[in-house]
């Protein structure tokens, strides 16, 4: 599942020569320090977004070390010719007291990146200084969106983003970090939370929250279906089933129950019309007096 997120941009100028030697580490020949421009990012964090979803903390300290390397472009469009600045070293950063909004202690990965101070890039480095290039946005890719209430899948868990169960919000938590490949300024301001962009699977977010939803739909159709025709089987055990099944499988076997389901809450009629099959050919003849 692919995930962007907001992320900031401060400049800081020219590096030191602990910078610059990692700075070299990734460059193809020996940089001195007055052809480097380097500014630092904060890329995201493990707070609540405006989706409802954060990272987790392992997930923060994996995305760390895969986006040393990764290379900035503009509005996300992946084209060489649009790389801008490259990302040399990055650092979870915490532990000053600062909560997130559900209390927890707030974690954030900052990353520094450095570009050439060259004549196409000098009115990028100004606006940077001036602060008007400050937002961008990061793209990683992340195995799992677990339930903060339950811990299960949360396409596949009864609880929804946003709401409330026992005076928990219920959001996404983004699990196992799997890449980080790419980052980029965008005109967009940035947002009170992380998530101005988001995509997965190459879908727009948009997109893969309303398949979320169809699916998690046909899940608890499923279930009730079940319930109502294998009255044995226990609803937990019916929704672990249906947790693990695919569209398909899924929109045929609510055709199968919902057939026996439809039969066994079929009404009976009270009164019967056939005069054929009472007794001497009077039929209803119970109800004559």
């Amino acid at each position: 599942m692919e995930i962007c997120k907001d992320a900031a941009v401060k400049g800081i100028g020219t590096p030191d020569g602990e910078e610059l030697a990692l700075i070299n580490a990734l460059s193809r020949r020996e940089l001195g320090a007055d052809e480097v421009y380097t500014f630092a990012l904060r890329l995201c964090d493990n707070d609540i977004d405006r989706d409802f979803e954060r990272f987790g903390d392992e997930t923060l300290d994996q995305l760390a070390p895969l986006f040393v390397g990764v290379a900035g472009v503009f509005d996300h469009q992946w084209s060489a010719r649009g790389q801008t600045a490259r990302i040399y070293r990055t650092q979870v950063v915490g532990g000053d007291g600062t909560l997130t909004s559900d209390g927890r202690p707030c974690r954030y990965l900052k990353g520094w990146a450095y570009m050439m101070r060259t004549q196409e890039n000098a009115a990028l480095i100004a606006e940077i200084d001036g602060g008007i290039k400050r937002e961008v946005s990061v793209g990683c890719a992340v195995d799992r969106v677990l339930c903060s209430v339950c811990g299960g899948e949360l396409d596949s868990c009864p609880h929804e983003k946003g709401e409330e169960y026992g005076g928990q919000l219920c959001c996404g938590v983004l699990t196992g970090a799997s890449d980080a490949y790419e980052w980029s300024f965008v005109a967009v301001p940035a947002q009170r939370k992380a998530g101005v962009i988001k995509s997965a699977g190459g879908r727009t977010e948009a997109e893969a929250r309303l398949g979320r939803k169809y699916l998690k739909s046909l899940r608890r159709e499923l279930v009730r279906l079940a319930g109502i025709a294998e009255q044995g089987a226990g609803h937990a055990l019916l929704e672990k089933v249906a947790g693990k099944l695919d569209e398909e499988e899924l929109l045929g076997l609510i055709k199968l129950y919902r057939g026996r389901a439809d039969k066994l809450l079929a009404p009976e009629a009270q009164l019967g019309y056939r005069r054929e099959d009472a007794p001497g050919g009077r039929g209803d003849g119970a109800f004559l007096i």
